[in-house]
């Protein structure tokens, strides 16, 4: 079966672990992305500009025309120069912030799902994080961006059940504490500016690659999931899903990256 992965953010940290696990042979991955990827097409885009958006939303049009193959979008690009308190991040940059990991992810899930081809499989998944239950100083715009995938998975679930589509299913995937370049950074932030600085710096993070093959492993997802995470959440945090976000359990996701 031919097999289209676009990749938000694959030119490095989760999104490359992503691209370069694939659980498909021959699968053609697409990296949506300010810079190109030496390995894989790559649709230059800037999310900080609404402008830019459409084109990924011609990509999706063209590939998808008639398309009847297993498609799949990952959303996972994460604009992370705003990190610090509200009122003294650069506001520039904190608009920038709100359209890239705000409504970017919601604008480009939308295109994903109206150009889905009526007969293919897959689906989409939104990169999220613990940070959509667990309110962090520091990340204002990012917890707020993570709330609103969550929640807009959710809805998109319950439309595509209402209308009795069998594709695309689409999930949020809170992936856990992943080494990546924005988590190093920001562990370098002022502590005055970013409180958790010094929490970030002493966490213990997950390889890329180990994080791509266990997200891999755990898509698509079971009915009924509306979040996939690898972290337990604060007693009652996960009360508006209704028990619908998985909790992998570690031996079992380790299995399944060994094998």
């Amino acid at each position: 079966m031919d097999t289209i992965v676009w990749i938000s953010g694959a030119t490095e940290g989760i999104g490359l672990g992503l691209a370069r696990n694939a659980p498909w042979p021959g699968a053609r991955i697409i990296n949506i992305s300010r810079r190109a990827h030496p390995e894989y097409e790559t649709v230059q885009v800037d999310l900080t500009d609404p402008a830019g958006w459409q084109g990924v939303r011609d990509s999706f049009r063209r590939e998808l025309a008639g398309f009847s193959g297993r498609a799949i979008f990952i959303h996972n690009a994460y604009y992370s120069n705003a990190v610090g308190l509200v009122g003294r991040v650069d506001q520039s940059e904190y608009q920038k912030s709100l359209l890239a990991n705000v409504a970017a992810p919601l604008a480009l899930g939308e295109a994903f799902i109206r150009e889905f081809p009526e007969g293919a499989e897959g689906g989409l998944a939104l990169m999220s994080s613990g940070s959509a239950i667990v309110p962090l100083e520091g990340l204002a715009s990012y917890c707020a961006a993570k709330v609103a995938a969550e929640h807009w998975v959710e809805v998109v679930q319950r439309e595509l059940a209402s209308r009795g589509a069998a594709a695309p299913w689409a999930v949020a995937v809170r992936p856990g504490a992943i080494d990546t370049a924005p988590a190093r950074a920001s562990a370098q932030l002022d502590p005055s500016v970013y409180p958790r600085a010094g929490a970030v710096a002493k966490s213990k993070r997950l390889d890329i690659d180990t994080a791509g093959k266990r997200i891999w492993a755990e898509l698509p997802p079971k009915p009924g999931v509306a979040v996939l995470a690898w972290e337990v959440a604060p007693e009652g945090a996960d009360a508006r899903f209704g028990g619908r976000t998985r909790l992998v359990p570690e031996e079992e996701w380790r299995a399944a990256v060994a094998g």
